[in-house]
């Protein structure tokens, strides 16, 4: 099977999946009267080009990629609320409910194989919409239609196809470079680039679209989900960061700083939710439709009492990452420390993102206590329910009353601009320049100062004292958002932090704990995971077992 999608068999691919859900471009396209008008099944690709509307119908496809709708348990795409949420199943964030077998969890428990299915999904994914891209690019000059539109779309392909080689080179390393669309035998026969070759291309394709695009705050009313200047540059900085050319990741930010169109909003836990998902810290996101094209991850995610399949656990590595209120480290035998409620003097973002046993979610009591064997949520081995002892909170609006699968209509960040302060803050520590205090107040403490978190703020200007102090900030700010493996490789800690048993939630008087937990705790935690990352093997992804079946080159 080709799996670099060749422009043979891409066409009447592409044109049907276009129908099945639109992402939100507001003013682009009217996806109900496009829908009337041209049945999925009405284009083919010698006459396609002809017209504005179609041109639309074209860049909305590219916005969509792979991304499926409804419940998925394998990302198909990088943008998916699965290819986004449960990358955290592979870091010290979160644990897979289905189990150690999950190939989430396989990614870096010292057991990724080139036949893991979830690699394989976003390899795939990118592949899909690079296909796209390029058939866009090479045919959107064909259109009759104002010059200065034509370039807006071609940088906002730029800019999505640029992304997807973003992630390849920073997953894989080494993977094709396909620019143009394929014979199937140029695809069976297609050589890997090299990672520097990769990050060349991205780099100027970027650049390129940074040049071409809107800013945020020109987007008008109904464009939104639509690339804008700050998303090619925050990519852009991601790349630097990555590459570690941190003086080039620190002037890239700054551009973003200096633009002025984006804040830090004063309501953390709204912005998640629909209610604020508009606001301007969130530069780029997936973009659901409830009923059209819904997000699922409540069905996914929600507590069993909830009717959710409890699939996301937030690990206690990560809960107690929180700290008090007062900005002070978590401890269990700090008298603030509640047994009864864990969020309680903690951190306002733990309160946002996490239940916990005897918290509130959607009116409903959360009751996930070892001993409390009449609960549909009890912590066990092998009920629908958690297996650290805490759930998810974050992304959901409680009030919400629809289909979980269907009907839910929030969107997931991409880029936000707490991650692009925090990254600035980052660039310019390990580029060797002076941390001031203002710079800190510019930064990180306008994160974590906002009104709805109010914690003190960091005054350590010390390069070597901070940078842990930035690295956990960036891990709890960020949380579940799919960023924290990246960050993980990047920097290195795969060998601390993904080695050796993790942990849940503490249950210091629970009766049957010491005959349930498979390991005992001192702290009486509940025994969750063993990962054993391999430095070296796991941060550097196999590609796919299917593609080098088919071509035999990718796998030198």
């Amino acid at each position: 099977m080709i799996k670099i999608y060749n422009k043979d068999s891409y066409n009447s691919r592409f044109l049907k999946l276009l129908f099945l859900g639109i992402l939100s471009l507001g003013t682009i396209v009217s996806c109900d009267k496009e829908l009337e008008q041209f049945p999925s099944n009405a284009f083919a690709a010698d006459n396609f080009w002809t017209s504005e509307s179609n041109a639309n119908i074209a860049l909305t496809g590219a916005y969509r990629g792979a991304v499926e709708y409804s419940t998925q348990v394998v990302p198909s795409d990088w943008w998916t609320y699965c290819g986004i949420v449960f990358m955290e199943f592979a870091t010290d964030n979160a644990y897979d409910r289905r189990g150690d077998n999950s190939t989430q969890n396989r990614l870096t428990n010292g057991t990724l194989l080139p036949n893991n299915n979830v690699i394989n999904g976003y390899w795939q994914g990118s592949y899909k919409r690079i296909a796209i891209c390029n058939d866009f690019l090479e045919n959107i000059e064909k259109v009759d239609m104002e010059q200065a539109k034509i370039d807006r779309m071609k940088a906002e392909v730029q800019f999505l196809r640029a992304t997807q080689y973003f992630y390849l080179s920073q997953f894989w390393g080494s993977a094709p470079l396909v620019t143009t669309t394929l014979t199937p035998d140029e695809a069976n026969n297609v050589d890997k680039a090299s990672k520097t070759e990769l990050v060349t291309f991205v780099e100027n394709e970027l650049k390129a679209a940074t040049a071409a695009l809107p800013t945020f705050g020109e987007l008008k009313a109904g464009e939104a989900g639509r690339a804008n200047k700050q998303a090619a540059l925050a990519f852009l900085g991601r790349l630097y960061l990555g590459e570690k050319k941190f003086p080039e990741a620190s002037a890239v930010y700054k551009q973003i700083i200096d633009l002025g169109d984006n804040i830090i909003d004063p309501d953390y836990k709204s912005l998640f939710t629909p209610a604020n998902e508009g606001s301007s810290e969130n530069i780029f996101s997936s973009q659901y439709f409830g009923g059209q094209a819904g997000n699922a991850l409540p069905q996914h995610a929600y507590p069993a009492v909830a009717s959710g399949w409890h699939i996301v656990n937030p690990l206690g590595s990560l809960a107690d990452a929180y700290g008090f209120d007062d900005g002070t480290p978590l401890s269990y035998d700090d008298p603030r420390f509640d047994y009864e409620d864990m969020g309680a003097n903690r951190d306002p973002r733990f309160r946002y993102n996490f239940i916990w046993d005897g918290a509130t979610f959607a009116g409903r009591i959360y009751d996930c206590h070892p001993d409390s064997s009449g609960s549909v949520d009890q912590l066990t081995y092998s009920k629908q329910a958690t297996r650290t002892g805490y759930g998810l909170r974050k992304f959901f609006d409680e009030s919400f009353s629809g289909n979980l699968r269907t009907d839910y209509g929030g969107n997931i960040p991409i880029i936000r601009y707490a991650e692009v302060l925090l990254s600035y803050l980052e660039a310019e520590l390990e580029a060797g320049n002076a941390i001031t205090q203002q710079l800190l107040d510019e930064t990180i403490n306008a994160v974590r100062g906002r009104a709805s978190v109010g914690l003190p703020p960091i005054t350590e200007t010390n390069a070597a004292a901070l940078r842990p102090i930035l690295r956990n900030e960036r891990r709890i700010e960020l949380a579940l958002e799919g960023q924290r493996l990246w960050d993980i490789f990047r920097w290195g800690i795969g060998d601390e932090v993904l080695v050796g048993d993790f942990w849940g939630a503490p249950f210091p008087n629970s009766t049957l704990y010491p005959t349930t937990s498979k390991k005992l705790d001192p702290q009486s935690r509940w025994y969750v995971t063993t990962k054993n990352f391999r430095e070296g093997v796991d941060d550097v992804w196999p590609i796919p077992e299917s593609e080098v079946n088919v071509n035999p080159k990718l796998g030198n």
